[in-house]
């Protein structure tokens, strides 16, 4: 009997599909989508069953962008059916540019979206503190007009302008792991939890039936990843960003970059305050709720430094105690 190929899950961000300071073109996620899909051949030419997983940022400001300008035409769209669709639209890009970089190479594998709903707790403090900016940039008055009309929780942004914030919840439960598991079993590269998936609360009715509702909420994408990672049993968690690996001091004269690091290193950083939780926090944070709960090996680095770091000569590795 052959032996099971181990399961990576690779995160990407939402910048994986853009350049900065150019265009949100089709053209552009579609030239983007064929670097990615040309740097995870590397996974797959060293025999994993790979998933990948992909921020929406930039995409879900756009949709909200269309809703404004639509709104007296066409009713606006909730943010968890925003998600849906750019976990569609991204997904189908990915999929479609994974799938000829495959067969370019004559390679048998076939390539799976999965719309993926994750479970939140209605109750997380976020809900009552929202703290995700999203969606344009508004004058004073027309934000305090909609935080009234509509019940949007809005703040002035960095001398920038006012925006609205919602709500990131802990995900606690990728609803379709089973799924995303049986079809990355099979050799299938699967794109899953986009944008940190579709954020659903559960319920149960009068007859004692389980139902799920979408809230409006964003969820971190890091750190459904490393969920998705856990419940599935995955091997190696990926979280690829634009600096080729974890420094402490970062932009500082005594500026440091991680090689590799254990659980209790890096637990002692992140109480340093090393990581800001507007860009690593929540990649350490995901990295160690992976290898907390069982993960054994999680990297965090660039695209361009992805094959380096597979071989160990780049990146920050992490493990688990020692």
């Amino acid at each position: 009997m052959s032996k099971e190929k181990p399961i990576v899950v690779i995160a990407l961000g939402g910048h994986a599909f853009m350049r900065h300071g150019k265009p949100a073109t089709i053209e552009e996620h579609e030239l983007c989508a064929r670097n990615i899909s040309n740097v995870l051949m590397t996974l797959i030419e060293r025999d994993y069953n790979v998933i990948v997983t992909h921020g929406n940022g930039p995409q879900v400001g756009a949709l909200l962008i269309q809703n404004e300008l639509a709104a007296k035409e066409i009713p606006p769209q909730p943010l968890d059916v925003l998600v849906a669709m750019t976990e569609g639209s991204l997904g189908y890009i990915l999929q479609q540019s994974l799938l000829n970089e495959l067969r370019r190479r004559n390679v048998q594998r076939y390539v799976v979206t999965k719309i993926t709903q994750v479970v939140v707790d209605e109750n997380d403090p976020a809900f009552s503190r929202p703290t995700k900016p999203i969606g344009p940039f508004l004058s004073e008055e027309e934000a305090k007009r909609r935080e009234k009309e509509l019940g949007w929780n809005v703040f002035e942004d960095s001398g920038r302008g006012w925006r609205r914030r919602v709500a990131s919840p802990i995900p606690l439960k990728v609803i379709q792991r089973h799924t995303i598991r049986d079809a990355a079993r099979e050799g299938h590269i699967v794109v899953a939890v986009g944008g940190g998936g579709i954020p659903v609360i559960r319920k149960v009715d009068e007859n004692g039936h389980a139902r799920y509702e979408g809230v409006e909420a964003v969820i971190d994408k890091d750190l459904s990843s490393a969920l998705l990672a856990r419940q599935i049993g995955a091997e190696l968690l990926i979280i690829l960003t634009d600096v080729e690996k974890v420094y402490i001091n970062f932009r500082k004269e005594n500026q440091m970059g991680l090689g590799a690091c254990t659980m209790d290193m890096i637990e002692e950083f992140h109480k340093q305050g090393q990581f800001g939780e507007g860009s690593m926090g929540p990649k350490i944070q995901a990295v160690l709720n992976f290898l907390k709960d069982g993960g054994k090996r999680a990297l965090i680095t660039s695209p361009d430094h992805l094959e380096d770091a597979l071989r160990g000569a780049s990146g920050t590795h992490f493990v688990g105690h020692i």
